[in-house]
């Protein structure tokens, strides 16, 4: 007796079919393949900042990394008695040397930045950038780190298959650098997440204290001395203002890892991302962070209207 397929009532009943939903969706979230245009704009973006702050350390760099510098490696022993704690600089003994390892450095990521073998730059830019952070143990700050994991996922993805040389070269050669893959989209799902976790505890550790609750904590953070860039002392004299700031930014923060998922809210987060990143760089003194947290904002930003405004422009 032959069995009519067709006719035949579904069996998987209703978990069954929640489990393969969610699973198409769970795959459709991380694998489905992504061009490389966000990772491609980031990575100049990121580069840029990475190679100025490093630029940076090489004008007092033996005063600070040299080998009778302010940043002895004791003290670094001190506070990472670990073997992860490595940095490159501890295999040369001499000034010299080290200013040359160090020039070799900011050639690597300056290529990384170009786009040139980024397959292999962006692993030892991002191997430079951890390097140096154990090694400046003591004169690291928030950019440091968000360098690092903004890199390695950057390496991860394939950000040289657009807006770089390899990508250029590539093209003349009629090979296709630039296609989506799996591993673009692995790489910005990674960012976006991190971003987000960053945006969480950042809030988190606000709500505990109780100058961002009584709307207090702008007026603090532009008083500060040891930060101030700009004399802002006048908003003393507007502290609804300053209530306005400090409670904003704050909703802001906590509304962050939820509200950026959704396209209609998405624009909105990116965009007060903006003056709030910018602000703290102009008037604190740290427009090196503010300008790194942009660049990670940047992996929210769809691929495909990156690519539209680039072949418009």
């Amino acid at each position: 007796m032959k069995t009519n397929l067709e006719t035949t009532p579904n069996q998987s009943g209703p978990f069954a079919t929640f489990s393969h939903a969610w699973n198409e969706a769970w795959n459709q979230f991380w694998f489905q393949p992504e061009s490389p245009n966000t990772l491609g704009l980031m990575r100049i973006f990121v580069g840029l900042i990475v190679l100025y702050t490093h630029v940076t350390w090489g004008l007092q760099f033996s005063t600070f990394l040299g080998v009778n510098g302010l940043l002895p490696l004791e003290y670094r022993a001190l506070l990472f008695d670990s073997p992860f704690a490595w940095s490159h600089f501890d295999w040369f003994t001499s000034n010299q040397s080290l200013i040359v390892i160090h020039v070799l450095g900011l050639i690597t990521i300056t290529m990384f930045t170009l786009g040139i073998w980024t397959n292999w730059t962006s692993i030892l830019t991002t191997l430079l950038i951890i390097s140096y952070a154990n090694r400046g143990t003591g004169a690291n700050f928030g950019l440091d780190q968000i360098s690092s994991f903004l890199c390695i996922y950057l390496a991860i993805g394939n950000c040289g298959g657009a807006y770089s040389v390899d990508d250029w070269l590539a093209k003349r050669r009629g090979a296709g650098e630039g296609r989506p893959s799996t591993r673009n989209r692995i790489a910005i799902r990674l960012i976006q997440v991190h971003m987000c976790i960053v945006y969480l505890f950042a809030a988190i550790g606000k709500l505990q204290g109780t100058t961002w609750l009584n709307g207090e904590a702008v007026w603090g953070a532009l008083a500060s001395y040891e930060y101030q860039s700009i004399d802002m002392s006048w908003i003393s004299n507007h502290m609804g203002l300053v209530a306005i700031l400090t409670l904003g930014a704050l909703a802001w923060e906590c509304a962050y890892p939820a509200l950026i998922w959704f396209k209609l809210t998405r624009p909105i987060m990116l965009f007060f991302a903006i003056p709030i990143h910018l602000g703290i760089g102009i008037c604190m003194g740290m427009l090196s962070f503010g300008l790194i947290m942009l660049a990670g904002n940047l992996a929210f930003v769809d691929s495909r209207w990156i690519n539209k405004r680039f072949q418009r422009s």
